[in-house]
């Protein structure tokens, strides 16, 4: 739980907004601070088993300037992060993105120049 919180904290700017231990359990809401919030992970440790993950699937944020991609990819390899998707330009649609896992596995992917919604 608290890699998966300092990672999303580091990479996303998202921050606990709601926490709660329960018998047998944590739960973390992680967002961006609105009150109340419009968009939030909810994390919850516990015993699971990993699961096996199509190759894309993963998580987007979409990022305000390009430059931001190639932050979130520096940060990985200086992390020492494995797994990573390089900043790659795959022109309209799509955009400029980078791909950087989460302790868990998920793969979180950074785009600029994607229209999402």
């Amino acid at each position: 739980m608290a890699a998966a919180v300092a990672f999303y904290g580091r990479y996303c700017d998202l921050r606990v907004i709601h926490e709660r231990r329960e018998a047998g359990g944590h739960v973390v809401w992680l967002g961006w601070g609105e009150d109340p919030p419009k968009f939030v992970f909810v994390l919850l440790a516990g015993e699971y088993q990993q699961n096996v993950q199509p190759p894309w699937q993963h998580i987007g944020m979409s990022v305000d300037r390009r430059g931001e991609v190639d932050i979130a990819y520096a940060r990985a390899q200086e992390d020492g992060l494995e797994g990573l998707w390089s900043p790659t330009d795959a022109g309209p649609i799509v955009g400029y993105y980078c791909g950087v896992p989460d302790p868990d596995g998920n793969m979180v992917e950074f785009s600029f120049g994607q229209r999402i919604g």
